[in-house]
């Protein structure tokens, strides 16, 4: 009997997390932490249209990337801020527009949306992500923002554990991503 999967990006999203979880240091602690955190992570990434982003990214002089950040003022009050990773549905999304201050080297590189989500978590400055979803079309994004990632984590955590009373976020390391 031929077996049909109606559910391909979800195969992809349990890919991602176990990638995540092969790839975590090897510290006793953190494999676990990623395995509790896996099913936030797969509600949230399933709520969008696509398995991979493309993220812009800046070379730090250390020889390794980091992701754009792109500061957000309020419309009528300026002084309300908000810091954001763009992901963008295709490369030449990203490398449209001025994303990145002229003259600054930037790459637009793929990464798989759990990844994104898993991060996030560990990127403090960062208020919020905004996936661009449809090609070509920069004009309206889906924002999901950290601390909405942090309560899914929160509310997952609880329901697996159990006991609410006695629950507490671990606390990761800002390396850990």
């Amino acid at each position: 009997m031929l077996s049909v999967n109606f559910y391909p990006k979800m195969d992809y999203l349990d890919q991602q997390l176990q990638v995540l979880i092969d790839e975590a240091p090897q510290d006793g602690q953190t494999p676990q932490i990623v395995i509790a955190i896996a099913p936030a992570l797969k509600i949230i990434a399933s709520q969008l249209r696509h398995s991979q982003y493309y993220i812009l990214q800046t070379p730090d002089g250390r020889q390794r990337w980091r992701w754009v950040v792109t500061t957000l003022s309020h419309r009528t009050q300026p002084n309300l801020q908000k810091q954001v990773i763009y992901a963008f549905a295709s490369e030449e999304d990203a490398q449209t527009g001025s994303w990145v201050a002229q003259g600054t080297q930037a790459l637009a590189r793929p990464i798989p949306v759990t990844h994104i989500l898993f991060q996030t978590i560990a990127i403090d400055s960062v208020d919020s992500l905004v996936f661009f979803e449809t090609p070509g079309d920069l004009s309206q994004g889906t924002e999901v923002s950290r601390e909405k990632i942090q309560l899914c984590i929160q509310a997952e955590l609880k329901n697996t554990l159990g006991n609410p009373s006695k629950f507490q976020l671990p606390q990761i390391p800002n390396d850990l991503a």
